[in-house]
């Protein structure tokens, strides 16, 4: 039986006591609304149900929650009185009786909760761990910045409180209209969730899980719509690089030499002058600027020299100068929305994506030349053969790959008609 000592209460006054017995008070509701502003005096002033507000001889004030566990009286802070109100006092002591009467000690799950972080905080310390299986740094950013971005409602959320409900909020506004980021914002908040299960910080299902979760909720992937980058037909391109030679700036000629190398547009923004070797016409693309981690080398046709010869002055001597640098200077490279707005001006804006001249190269090379399909696909820097054949070719076919560039470099100035014949007529 619990025994309350007080100091004579009245009906408006708090009473004050200390509480000895083994169970909590019976009587619930016991302070005035005020009492929490008003008192002044020092003591424990008991709300029953095992609530009291402390009040300190500085004058400080703060919720208490006294219980016993396994035969031992234990205090829980439940906040300041001058920021957590009396009502939102007794809706904590009632969460903490709730746990006691599950068998859970309230302390200890409160302890347990301060130490389970958030999304965001998660996520973050994820991708610092993690970051050396990522090539480059932009497929770190890349990474990040989509849970940013799509996932921003997460980010504030404990790990352990994170369910399905969530996961369908951050992903439903996108899953139609953008599905390619849609899919890959999914499988991140799944690898993050996971991580969380593997630190101990959450248990059971993963409710970013696709098959048989949410598979069953959302879409699927044939159901929605999976574009190709839009690609001019090969027969175009000639009439396209005419135009695109009639435009002045900086993109134009990084843009003509992307469409020359069949390259993609990252690699050409992102390249300096330390990996162009003029005099033998090659450029070496290091393996940690491409998408398949490998270095590759692209022969450079002539008329790709003579626009690197157009930007050189630019570098001077500059090793690290890009070669077709942004606004701000030779170490500054093209943006991603260099090349977008200069298909905007010519009005091809959502007709053409550079990625999409790498298809015309690879149409033009399988349908109107006899070059190898293979030749063809290490152009792309695409991988060839199984595991097994990769692993025992050591030659990259570079003198058979600038055959066919500079084949391509031709037809893309319209001087070539009959490459298929002409390819005959040597064998």
């Amino acid at each position: 039986m619990s025994i309350l000592i007080s100091n004579h209460p009245t009906a408006s006054t708090p009473r004050v006591g200390t509480e000895v017995g083994t169970g909590l008070a019976r009587q619930l509701h016991r302070l005035a609304p005020r009492a929490a502003i008003t008192t002044a005096t020092a003591g424990r002033y008991a709300d029953g149900g095992g609530l009291y507000l402390v009040v300190a001889t500085s004058g400080s004030r703060k919720w208490v929650f006294r219980f016993r566990w396994k035969g031992r009286l234990s205090d829980m802070g439940l906040g300041s009185a001058s920021v957590v109100p009396l009502s939102r006092a007794r809706e904590r002591a009632a969460e903490a009786r709730l746990k006691l009467a599950e068998g859970i000690n309230p302390l200890a799950a409160k302890r347990a909760a301060r130490s389970i972080p958030t999304f965001g905080q998660f996520a973050d310390d994820l991708v610092e761990s993690v970051k050396s299986q990522w090539r480059n740094e932009k497929h770190q950013k890349q990474f990040q910045s989509t849970l940013e971005r799509h996932a921003a409602d997460l980010r504030p959320l404990r790990l352990d409180d994170i369910e399905t409900a969530h996961v369908l909020d951050a992903l439903k506004p996108i899953w139609a209209s953008n599905p390619e980021t849609a899919s890959r914002v999914r499988g991140r908040i799944e690898r993050v969730l996971d991580a969380a299960k593997a630190k101990g910080y959450r248990s059971g299902e993963n409710p970013a899980r696709w098959k048989g979760h949410l598979d069953q909720l959302l879409p699927k992937r044939a159901q929605l719509t999976r574009g190709h980058h839009a690609a001019l037909p090969f027969s175009d391109v000639p009439a396209f690089i005419q135009d695109l030679r009639s435009r002045p700036g900086m993109s134009a000629l990084a843009l003509e030499f992307t469409i020359l190398t069949a390259a993609r547009s990252g690699e050409v923004r992102g390249a300096t002058w330390r990996e162009i070797d003029l005099e033998k016409r090659v450029w070496t693309v290091p393996a940690d600027r491409m998408k398949a981690g490998r270095e590759h080398r692209v022969p450079i046709s002539k008329r790709a020299a003579e626009i690197l010869g157009q930007v050189a002055l630019l570098a001077g001597d500059d090793a690290e100068a890009f070669l077709f640098p942004g606004p701000k200077g030779a170490r500054t490279s093209l943006s991603d929305a260099a090349f977008s707005a200069l298909l905007k001006r010519m009005g091809k804006d959502g007709v053409l994506t550079p990625h999409g001249f790498r298809s015309s190269f690879r149409d033009w090379a399988g349908e109107t030349t006899t070059f190898p399909r293979d030749v063809a696909e290490m152009c792309l820097a695409h991988a060839v053969g199984d595991m097994t054949e990769r692993a025992y070719r050591r030659g990259d076919a570079l003198s058979k790959r600038r055959e066919l560039i500079d084949a391509w470099s031709l037809y893309c100035e319209g001087g070539a008609s009959k490459l298929v014949d002409d390819a005959e007529a040597d064998q």
